[in-house]
C-alpha cells in the first residue's frame, strides 16, 4: 500500500514490505529475499534518502522537484513488481507462426536457436537472460522467471530474433509472438 504526503517542496512516501519478504538497502541497491530466491534493484534518485523501519521502506526529500516526484514513484513501482516476482513467478507465453517453412527451436546454454525460419540456412539466436526458465511445447514457448525485467527482455529478444525487415507483414506473417503476458486474464 503506497501512501503519499506531499507539503510545499518536500517529499515523502512510505510503503509496505509484504510479509516473508526481507529487504535491505546498501550503495543505492535494494536486495530483496524470500525464502531462496534474491532479486536487486539498483537506485538512481539524488538526494532521496531511503529507510527500512518495521515493514516499510521510506523515501523523503526535503526540497524535491516533480522530477523526484516521479522518480521515487517509478521506484515504487519497480518494488511493487519485486514483491510480486518473489510471490510467485511471471510466465510469458509465446507462439510460433509459420505458413510454409516449418521452424525448429533448440535451447543451447542462454541462447534459443531458431533454424529454418523462411527457410533461411542460417540460424537465428534469442539471448535468454539468467534466472529465466524457457520451455518449448510443440509452438508454443513459456518464459517464466521472478525477475519482470528479465523474463520481458527475453520475451522481447525472442520477438525481434524472428523479425522480418523489407518484406510486406501482411503476406510474410512467420515469427514468434507474445500471446500471453503477465498479469493477463
Amino acid at each position: 500500500m503506497l501512501t503519499f504526503t506531499k507539503m510545499k517542496k518536500s517529499l515523502f512516501q512510505s510503503m509496505t514490505i509484504p510479509n516473508g519478504i526481507i529487504c535491505r538497502y546498501n550503495n543505492n541497491i535494494f536486495t530483496c529475499e524470500k525464502g531462496e530466491i534474491t532479486l536487486t534493484y539498483r537506485v538512481a534518485v539524488r538526494g532521496v534518502i531511503v529507510k527500512i523501519n518495521d515493514g516499510h521502506i521510506e523515501f523523503s526529500k526535503p526540497r524535491s522537484t516533480k522530477k523526484d516526484f516521479s522518480s521515487v514513484r517509478s521506484i515504487s513501482a519497480h518494488l511493487q513488481n519485486i514483491f510480486q516476482g518473489l510471490q510467485k513467478p511471471y510466465v510469458y507465453t509465446l507462439e510460433t507462426c509459420n505458413v510454409h517453412f516449418p521452424m525448429i527451436l533448440k535451447k543451447e546454454g542462454e541462447n534459443l536457436i531458431i533454424t529454418n525460419f523462411l527457410g533461411e540456412r542460417i540460424a537465428r539466436r534469442a539471448k535468454i537472460l539468467s534466472g529465466v526458465e524457457l520451455t518449448i511445447k510443440g509452438t508454443t514457448l513459456y518464459l517464466s522467471s521472478h525477475d519482470k525485467e528479465s523474463a520481458g527482455q527475453t520475451a522481447a529478444n525472442i520477438e525481434r530474433a524472428t523479425r522480418i525487415a523489407k518484406r510486406d507483414r501482411r503476406i510474410f506473417q512467420d515469427g514468434i509472438f507474445i500471446t500471453h503476458w503477465p498479469g493477463e486474464t
